[in-house]
């Protein structure tokens, strides 16, 4: 379902993200872990079509990001990690003009059952700017499940989050991966992709270091004394 090969950005003479390659196929969730300017919000950001890559192809489907960004896009959500709403539009309004980009017929059902899941029924008739950072965030959420896409990327999605809502996103995401969509988090929280993902990339100066199962990371990386846990992991992949 995504499909990255070859990408390269760069930001004049600074190298962000060299030759990275990876898939993620439906029902896979795919972690994206590395130190500050590995270069994973600037992958999530060309994977969406935010930012133009340099070299490489990323597709969405069987659709490429540059060439066919309308059919590509309409098969992704992107809820990055500090969301963009519009102030002075209610969250049920959110929902309605998601519904209208991207044509979901019949979709109160769908929106309503997203309030519900995200806690959020009491504040359907709350404009953004009323709204705590984690409303914000839950809001977000619920405007990228709205029309159903076949990938979906997340960076730093916790953010701003409570001990409930953390784990209604989880539960989501495994919902998603279950109903046959392509997931990709980053994010620092090693304990979040040790829980949720079936996969790993770790990236360190814009380089791919790893990609695999997390049961292939664990064996390639465990410590002499056996330690296999992801933060074990992570800290041999980078600084080895």
């Amino acid at each position: 379902m995504i499909s990255v090969t070859g990408f390269s950005k760069n930001y004049g003479e600074t190298l962000a993200v060299q030759d990275l390659s990876f898939d993620v196929s439906g029902g896979s969730i795919l972690g994206m872990l590395g130190p500050n300017g590995a270069g994973k919000t600037t992958t999530l950001r060309a994977m969406a079509g935010i930012l133009q890559p340099t070299s490489g192809r990323l597709l969405i489907g069987s659709h490429d990001i540059v060439q066919e960004s309308v059919a590509a896009k309409q098969q992704l959500a992107l809820v990055p990690d500090d969301p963009h709403l519009f102030d002075s539009l209610t969250v049920w309004e959110h929902l309605e003009l998601i519904a209208a980009a991207y044509r979901v017929a019949d979709f109160s059902a769908a929106a309503e059952a997203l309030l519900e899941q995200f806690e959020l029924a009491d504040k359907r008739h709350t404009s953004a700017r009323e709204l705590s950072r984690g409303m914000r965030q839950k809001a977000a959420i619920c405007c990228a499940y709205l029309h159903r896409p076949a990938a979906i990327l997340f960076d730093e999605p916790m953010t701003g989050l409570d001990p409930r809502g953390i784990r209604t996103l989880k539960d989501s995401i495994r919902q998603q991966a279950a109903g046959g969509a392509a997931v990709v988090i980053s994010s620092h929280l090693l304990s979040l992709v040790e829980d949720l993902c079936t996969h790993l990339l770790i990236m360190h100066h814009g380089r791919q270091l790893f990609c695999g199962s997390m049961e292939d990371a664990r064996t390639r990386y465990q410590a002499l004394e056996g330690d296999s846990s992801l933060e074990a992991v992570f800290f041999r992949a980078t600084e080895s």
